[in-house]
């Protein structure tokens, strides 16, 4: 049982030359050097009028976290709970942001997963 229209099919791939391998692998070297230097970013964010302070790096790790003595009420710390809490999520919103935006310029609009 052979194979019909097999010809050709171990010679390389029909369309790539190498210019697009070349241009690929800039891209992929462009991205990878752009996440690095991402990830050593940090980025800050502050809720309740900058009582709350948080900052993330670009690994989305909590980096610091400050806040002001005066939004420590013992009658309502569930306002304060929810003040670290939009200023974490603000920070990694940020964080999220400048890699899809950075990676953007390097793929050209592409829909790549990351």
């Amino acid at each position: 049982m052979g194979r019909k229209g097999g010809k050709g099919m171990g010679m390389g791939m029909p369309g790539l030359n190498m210019d697009m391998i070349k241009q690929a692998q800039k891209m992929q070297a462009d991205m990878e050097r752009t996440q690095a230097e991402l990830q050593e970013k940090e980025y800050t964010a502050t809720a309740g009028g900058g009582v709350v302070s948080a900052t993330v790096d670009g690994k989305h790790t909590l980096k610091a976290l400050t806040i002001d003595p005066e939004a420590v009420d013992p009658e309502d710390v569930e306002m304060l709970q929810d003040m670290v809490i939009a200023a974490v999520n603000e920070a990694v919103r940020a964080a999220m942001e400048d890699m899809s935006s950075s990676m953007g310029k390097i793929t050209g609009g592409m829909n790549l997963p990351f």
